[in-house]
């Protein structure tokens, strides 16, 4: 590996930083540092790349390493700094993406023996837009295959564990990338989530994962599992989600459901206070059960939101589980994606991905006709929440961690639970397309991250981002470092 030296010298000489401490800084700090040359972007690529090595092979986390493009990519941002040129806002800072999205020139393999050997010849938006902000590419995180899990295993790249306790999954699908932002393998990770698959892996390792409203961040290439997929970051502080998010957001004519841009300049506004803001707590939406521990921890974390002065309120839902319907959707992509494999090389699937696209092949056009209309009804539901109400607060998942090598949490109270069921405060918001963040709502006793979910009304993203900013600063999550 070739690792340029002369100008990243001449900038970091005077620094006044121990060198512990540099590649666990967030993504907006170390940005500052460059853009004032405190910081060379190759010592911070360098350090990155230097964690990983020591880190990554008790995680699997990074699949994928691109050192020697990274290292060149920020020796040309330290050349361009020299010159008194600057990329973008986030102008040398390390990000890595998730092994489903599409990235220019890169082995993209979405975790299936299908796709092991896929090179694609495009960056998909979300990844052409934070290159545009001056991030530099390290690597690409595992997934399970095609997404389809709340875990991270495939059959190409093996497991990925979590860092709070190896023996535990990180969560999925972005299980990766969570894991990896948790390890100070990089600030930023790039996900998807199409039942929760930024929120359930930032809920179990102790960061921060944000589903901006859909169609807010543009989806591409495009899908039938577009119609539930949002594209986000996984961060460790809701600041660097911030300036993730103003750098992605917008519309993009390749995707046809994304948004325009409204004009909102999310990290300026971050700090606005929510002070008179109408928050509801639900413990469990009306159907969900939660572990006891779980459940103590969230509700002490909700009531902390009145110290920022917005008011909160427990309530009683008595929505239905809409896991029939968010399925047929879900499945049934998986289903359109395999069918023309299933009968030849059905082997090749996940176990457990090969039983949901056999599920999704027995779907006819009159259940998705009628999923559609239940995904309507599920809505009238959710709305009349905001009538009263700004946000809703609710646990991230029911469950901590559990072991790894399981597809799915052991049932509560001895429940028969579909695949993914478990995942029942999530995958509601996928159906409904409104933004929602998991933020680290404490500990177990066991050292084990829980989350809290905060759910915004439709289009109210910086809403959800400002609450979690107040959240942050009541109770700090940003110092706590798994001991890897």
């Amino acid at each position: 590996m070739v690792i340029p030296t002369a100008a990243s010298d001449a900038i970091t000489r005077d620094l006044n930083m121990p060198n512990s401490e540099l590649e666990l800084l967030s993504a907006v700090e170390l940005a500052g540092l460059i853009r004032s040359r405190q910081v060379s972007p190759v010592e911070v690529m360098r350090r990155t790349l230097a964690r990983v090595e020591r880190l990554n092979p008790k995680l699997n986390a990074i699949v994928t390493l691109q050192a020697e493009e990274a290292l060149c990519a920020a020796a040309k941002a330290e050349e361009a700094l020299l010159r008194g040129e600057c990329w973008g806002p986030l102008h040398g800072v390390p990000f890595h993406v998730k092994d489903n999205l599409f990235v220019a020139g890169s082995r993209t393999t979405f975790g299936s023996k299908f796709s092991a050997t896929n090179v694609t010849a495009e960056d998909c938006p979300a990844v052409e837009r934070l290159r545009k902000a001056g991030m530099i590419l390290i690597g690409r995180t595992n997934t399970p295959e095609q997404g389809w899990k709340g875990v991270t295993d495939n059959r190409v790249f093996g497991t990925t564990r979590n860092p709070w306790n190896t023996a535990l999954t990180p969560g999925g699908s972005s299980g990766g990338a969570a894991a990896a932002v948790a390890a100070g393998l990089g600030p930023v990770g790039v996900g998807t989530d199409g039942g929760g698959s930024l929120r359930i892996p930032a809920a179990f390792c102790g960061v921060f994962g944000f589903k901006a409203s859909f169609g807010r961040i543009p989806n591409w290439p495009g899908s039938g599992g577009a119609m539930l997929r949002h594209i986000g970051t996984i961060t460790r502080t809701v600041t660097d989600m911030a300036a993730t998010l103003d750098a992605m957001a917008g519309p993009d004519a390749r995707d046809m459901l994304s948004l325009p841009a409204t004009g909102e300049q999310y990290a300026a506004q971050l700090d606005c206070s929510i002070r008179g803001k109408r928050i509801a707590y639900s413990p469990n939406f009306g159907y969900a059960g939660v572990q006891p521990e779980v459940a103590a921890i969230c509700q002490r974390a909700a009531h902390r939101f009145a110290e920022a002065g917005a008011s909160v309120e427990e309530i009683s839902l008595n929505w239905r589980d809409p896991y029939d319907t968010w399925s047929v959707f879900f499945f049934g992509t998986a289903a359109a994606a395999f069918e023309k494999k299933l009968p030849t090389q059905s082997d090749l699937l996940d176990p457990g991905l090969r039983r949901v696209v056999e599920q999704g092949l027995k779907l006819r056009g009159v259940d998705f006709a009628n999923a559609l209309a239940a995904r309507h009804e599920f809505w009238e539901q959710v709305r009349r929440v905001y009538e009263r109400f700004d946000l809703l607060v609710s646990p991230t998942l029911p469950v901590p961690p559990f072991a790894v090598g399981q597809d799915d949490a052991d049932p509560l109270n001895g429940e028969k639970l579909g695949p993914l069921q478990w995942t029942r405060f999530t995958y509601p918001f996928n159906l409904t397309g409104q933004p929602a963040a998991s933020v680290p709502a404490g500990w177990t006793q066991a050292r084990l991250p829980v989350g809290l979910q905060i759910i915004g009304n439709r289009s109210a993203d910086l809403l959800v981002l400002q609450a979690a900013r107040a959240f942050e600063l009541i109770q700090p999550w940003q110092d706590k470092w798994p001991r890897l």
